[in-house]
């Protein structure tokens, strides 16, 4: 068990340490990490992870190994995957305060920013690509995309409820079609 939790907290520590870019940037990191190289969970279900994770409050990095860690050691799991997955952040920002309280204004720096900023960009899309080709190619897949997308660019509209919409569109829409299937099944 003891094993289990430092592998967790050093995996986590790895992931959070040398992914630069957010959360976004860190799921295909976790999919390598936690999926394919130890085989804690399986990569479709990575895209779980991901929707609850988004879906509740905090940073979705956070969540995700929050829940990865629960689902391979339950609470110590958790607790130890959440702590690799800041460590790393807080020790780098904790640094950078410094540096950049010093050196901010230099434009080397700033210059420096500009491209990490580009790499970053990148990594979501990454990010996007590797979730996209998870999700179930179907009219209702496409059209929630479609919709919640322009809700939440165009309109501004809060992300959870457009999660929630989804939710329960996808389910609605999964109840109609075990209705039609099997029209005496009561489930």
């Amino acid at each position: 068990m003891f094993h289990q939790i430092l592998s967790l907290f050093l995996t986590f520590m790895k992931i959070g340490g040398f992914t630069f870019g957010g959360g976004y940037a860190m799921i295909p990191l976790m999919e390598r990490e936690a999926a394919e190289k130890r085989h804690w969970i399986q990569s479709s279900d990575l895209l779980d992870i991901v929707a609850v994770a988004e879906s509740t409050p905090g940073p979705i990095a956070i969540n995700a190994a929050t829940l990865i860690g629960y689902r391979v050691a339950g609470v110590l799991g958790a607790v130890a995957a959440t702590l690799g997955v800041v460590f790393p952040s807080f020790v780098i920002l904790f640094g950078l305060s410094f540096v950049l309280s010093q050196f901010g204004s230099l434009r080397a720096v700033r210059y420096a920013f500009f491209g990490v900023r580009a790499g970053v960009l990148t990594l979501m899309l990454k990010a996007l690509f590797s979730m996209y080709k998870k999700v179930p190619k179907n009219a209702l897949g496409y059209c929630l995309i479609a919709l919640s997308f322009i809700a939440v660019t165009v309109f501004h509209f809060e992300v959870i409820g457009v999660l929630l919409f989804c939710a329960v569109a996808g389910l609605c829409v999964t109840l109609i079609r075990r209705q039609k299937e099997n029209p005496h099944d009561p489930s």
